[in-house]
């Protein structure tokens, strides 16, 4: 298990008397060191001049260290002590002791100005207390601080420091102005290489843009050529094809013919048969698929029914009838046979 470390004011804490009043010297003793112009054994003298009434019971060596080494931690935890065990009327008498201590020589240094704002927000002393307070120990108001910021303050507080700064100033001023002129220049003389730089390099790029075109080019009127030649190539191919397809096209027509003349002339044709007569009547010839021969049926019976020839004589009501049945029965036959 670790081992718990303390740091020295919180071990002061536990060895005190009075954790209270170890928490208030250690305030106190912040702002005595920070009066201006005072040694460490005027400060030590009226830090224990203050607390003679106090029942710490150790050494006040160890509240000015610890005071000298800014430990802000400390400076809050000892506030947090004074606001958690005291009374209202216990914070502003650490008020009142502080604000004594910081105007002991009737000046208020900057520093102090500012812990005692700080020691109030940490006490919960609101700040109109805090200027009454002021008022009554000093007969003075509490201004609001200077600003070390600002060029004003050194002109007041350090007249020569501020004409040195002036000067400073005025020098890198000049400094800066001299090296902005030679950066310029610098900057100028690189882009006038960079810019001789890119026209080489843009000139070659071009030069090398000028051998690919001239090259693709070239390239291209080969492509032509070997295109043009295979066309032609293609095409004498073709005529020569097409020609002996005729060729053979006519040397077939002419078998043909032959092999009818002769067929003719050993064979007489044969009579039709009954599908040709079948066909004949629908008007169609040897060889017409079944949707034909549907068709031309639907034809023919609406030309040749006898309904259309009702107002006609009876003769020609008995024809048309005659006519509708051997349409009808060429139909019937060809449709069992297809």
């Amino acid at each position: 298990m670790p081992i718990a470390r303390f740091s020295p004011f919180e071990l002061l804490l536990l060895k005190s008397r009075s954790q209270v009043d170890t928490a208030t010297l250690l305030l106190l003793g912040w702002v005595l060191v920070h009066r201006q112009h005072v040694s460490e054994g005027q400060r030590r003298r009226r830090l224990a001049q203050v607390s003679a009434q106090f029942r710490h019971g150790h050494e006040l060596g160890p509240i000015m260290s610890i005071a000298h080494s800014q430990d802000l931690h400390a400076i809050q935890l000892a506030a947090e002590v004074v606001r958690k065990e005291c009374s209202r009327e216990r914070s502003l008498s650490v008020m009142h002791q502080a604000i004594t201590v910081a105007t002991d020589d009737g000046e208020l240094s900057l520093a102090n100005h500012y812990i005692l704002r700080f020691l109030a927000d940490l006490l919960n002393v609101v700040p109109a207390t805090l200027n009454t307070l002021f008022q009554e120990l000093t007969g003075k108001p509490l201004r609001a601080p200077e600003d070390p910021s600002r060029d004003a303050y050194w002109q007041v507080h350090d007249p020569a420091y501020y004409a040195h700064k002036a000067e400073q100033e005025a020098q890198a001023a000049e400094r800066a102005q001299a090296a902005q002129a030679q950066a310029e220049q610098q900057q100028r003389a690189k882009a006038d290489k960079q810019h001789a730089r890119a026209q080489r390099q843009q000139q070659k790029q071009q030069r090398k843009e000028e051998a690919r075109q001239a090259r693709q080019r070239a390239e291209q009127a080969q492509e032509h050529a070997r295109a043009e030649q295979q066309r032609q190539e293609q095409a004498r191919a073709e005529q020569a094809r097409r020609e002996h397809a005729r060729r053979q096209q006519e040397q077939a027509r002419a078998e043909q013919a032959r092999r009818e003349r002769y067929q003719r002339a050993t064979n007489p044709p044969p009579p039709p048969d009954r599908t040709t007569r079948a066909l004949a009547v629908l008007g169609l010839t040897p060889g017409a698929s079944k949707t034909e021969v549907r068709k031309a049926y639907r034809r023919m019976a609406q030309l040749h029914h006898p309904d259309r020839f009702y107002s006609e004589s009876e003769h020609q009501v008995a024809l048309a009838s005659a006519r509708f049945q051997r349409i009808k029965n060429a139909y019937d036959y060809l449709m069992q046979t297809y």
